[in-house]
C-alpha cells in the first residue's frame, strides 16, 4: 500500500462552513492532459500532484474521502510516467487518478459502506471494476463517502460549491471530489438517482450505462436488477472512456452485452429530434430552474434540432406517463430484492437506519407473485418506451429538480433520475445549467444498449452548449 495511508473520520458529522462559494469551473479533465504526456509537456505524476494539492487544500472541509493512499498513488503515477516516456501506455486511462465509492471492494482500503456493521472490513480482493482499472494503469486515490449502504443515512460530505448544501447522494463523496477538482474520475452506483443527482448538484459530468453493461462484482448490492455502476468525471470524454474501458476490461454482467460504441468518445452526432420528458420532477422545479432549462433547450433548437414537448404531443405525453408509472413496480422490485442482505442484518440485531428498515418492512409485504408481476410490468414499460426510438433520437430533462438543496438530512428527490434507472436505459448528465450560481445538469437519456449512440448525441450537445 505504501507508507502514507490516510484514514479519515467520517462518523463525526462536523460540517465546517469555511468553504467559499466557488465557480463551477473547477473540473479537472484528464483526457486533455493525457494527450501531452508522451511529449513530456505534462506527466501523470505532475497531474496527480495537482489533484493532491486540491485535496490537501479542500477536503478537510468538504470531507469527500474516507481514506487516501497517497504514497501508493505517487508510485503508480511514476510508473505511468515512465510508460508514457517509452510510448507504452497501458490504456486510455493509464495515469488517471480515480476515486472509488465506499461500497465497492478494494484490497488496499477498507470498505465500510458508512455503516457500523462493516466497520474495519478489509476485502480480500478488488471489485471487478477496480481490478480492471488497475490493469489499465489507473491510479486508485482512495475511497469516497457514501450514504449508508448507498440507500440510508448521509455521511459528512458537503457540496463543494456551497458548504450549506447537500452534495446529493448516495455517491456523495464521488460527486464532491470531482466537482471540487480533487480527481478527474470517480466511481459511483445508482439504484434510483445516486450517480446523476450528485453529479448535477456538484457540477460534474456523469453516465449511468445500460443495466448490466458494467460489472458489479465486488459491489455491495441494493437492488441487483436496478443497480448500475456509473462514472462521474471532469469531462464527457473522461466519463465515456472510463465506463467503456471498465465494461470491456472487467466484462459486463453475466448474460448482458458490453457497452456499445468506441473506446474513445464517439464522434459528435447532431440529433434530429429530442423529446422532453417532465416526469414528476417538473412539478418540483421552481421558476428559475425551469427558465434555465428552457434557455438551454432554445440553444439546441436554434441549431436546428426539433424539440418535441409532452404538453403538445400526445404520444410523447403517454411515454412520459409510462416513465412516471414505472416508479410503482420499481419500488416493489427494490424493496423485495433488498431483503438480502438487509433482512439478515436486521434479524441478527445489527443497527440499520429507519430508512433501510422501512424498505425491509415493505419488502416483507411483497409476495413472490407480486414481485413477478412487478418484473412483468417493468418489461412491458421497457418495450413501450423503447418503441419510441422511431420518433426521437434521445430524451432530455433536467438532471435534478434544481440545484443542491440547503441542509444535509435530504439528498434530493429521485423523480428525474429514477425512471431511467428502473427501465435500465442509459442516461448522462452534462453540467451546463445553474441557478443562483449553483450548478445543475442537463439529463440526456437513450434507449436500451444504445449507449454509444447516446454518447455521440451527448457529445454534440456538450460541444454546442460549450460553444
Amino acid at each position: 500500500m505504501g507508507a502514507l495511508l490516510i484514514r479519515l473520520n467520517c462518523k463525526k458529522f462536523d460540517r465546517g462552513n469555511t468553504v467559499p462559494n466557488i465557480s463551477a469551473n473547477t473540473l479537472r479533465p484528464f483526457a486533455a492532459a493525457r494527450r501531452t504526456f508522451q511529449s513530456g509537456e505534462d506527466s501523470p505524476r505532475a497531474f496527480l500532484e495537482r489533484c493532491i494539492e486540491v485535496i490537501e487544500a479542500r477536503d478537510r472541509d468538504i470531507k469527500a474521502f474516507t481514506v487516501l493512499g497517497l504514497d501508493a498513488a505517487r508510485a503508480a503515477a511514476d510508473a505511468a510516467t515512465e510508460r508514457y516516456k517509452n510510448g507504452e501506455p497501458l490504456s486510455l486511462l493509464d495515469g488517471c487518478p480515480v476515486a472509488v465509492k465506499d461500497i465497492i471492494d478494494t484490497a488496499d482500503f477498507l470498505t465500510e459502506m458508512n455503516s457500523a456493521i462493516h466497520k474495519g472490513r478489509q476485502p480480500a480482493a478488488d471489485a471487478a471494476c477496480v481490478a480492471a482499472l488497475k490493469r489499465g494503469g489507473a491510479i486508485i486515490l482512495g475511497k469516497t463517502v457514501t450514504t449508508e449502504f448507498a440507500c440510508g443515512i448521509s455521511g459528512p460530505t458537503i457540496n463543494p460549491h456551497d458548504p450549506e448544501r447537500t452534495p446529493g447522494g448516495s455517491s456523495s463523496g464521488s460527486g464532491a471530489s470531482v466537482g471540487a477538482g480533487m480527481t478527474p474520475v470517480a466511481l459511483g452506483t445508482q439504484t434510483a438517482g445516486s450517480v446523476l443527482r450528485p453529479a448535477s448538484f456538484c457540477g460534474a459530468y456523469a453516465i449511468k450505462p445500460s443495466i448490466g453493461a458494467t460489472n458489479l462484482g465486488g459491489v455491495s448490492p441494493v437492488c441487483p436488477t436496478r443497480d448500475h455502476l456509473g462514472v462521474l468525471a471532469g469531462s464527457l470524454e473522461d466519463t465515456w472512456v472510463t465506463a467503456h474501458y471498465m465494461s470491456h476490461a472487467a466484462g459486463p454482467a453475466a448474460g448482458q452485452p458490453a457497452l456499445s460504441g468506441t473506446p474513445e468518445l464517439p464522434k459528435a452526432q447532431k440529433p434530429l429530434r429530442l423529446g422532453i420528458l417532465h416526469f414528476e420532477g417538473w412539478k418540483e422545479c421552481d421558476d428559475a430552474t425551469r427558465a434555465a432549462f428552457e434557455e438551454t433547450i432554445k440553444i439546441l433548437s436554434d441549431q436546428g434540432v426539433e424539440i418535441i414537448r409532452p404538453d403538445s404531443n400526445q404520444s410523447l405525453a403517454a411515454i412520459d406517463q409510462v416513465a412516471i408509472e414505472a416508479e410503482r413496480p420499481g419500488r416493489d422490485i427494490m424493496c423485495y430484492e433488498m431483503l438480502w442482505p438487509f433482512l439478515a442484518y436486521r434479524d441478527q440485531g445489527y443497527e440499520l437506519s429507519a430508512t433501510i428498515l422501512g424498505y425491509v418492512e415493505n419488502g416483507e409485504t411483497i409476495s413472490p407473485a407480486q414481485y413477478r408481476d412487478a418484473l412483468e410490468a417493468r418489461d412491458l414499460m421497457r418495450m413501450q418506451v423503447g418503441a419510441y426510438s422511431a420518433d426521437v433520437d434521445a430524451f432530455i430533462s433536467p438532471a435534478s429538480s434544481g440545484s443542491a438543496l440547503l441542509g444535509f438530512d435530504f439528498t434530493g428527490t429521485r423523480t428525474f433520475q429514477a425512471p431511467w434507472s428502473i427501465l435500465g436505459f442509459p442516461s448522462l448528465t452534462l453540467p451546463h445549467m445553474n441557478v443562483d450560481e449553483m450548478p445543475f445538469g442537463l439529463q440526456v437519456m437513450g434507449f436500451g444498449n444504445g449507449d454509444g449512440d447516446l454518447a455521440a448525441i451527448s457529445h454534440w450537445i456538450d460541444d454546442t452548449l460549450l460553444a
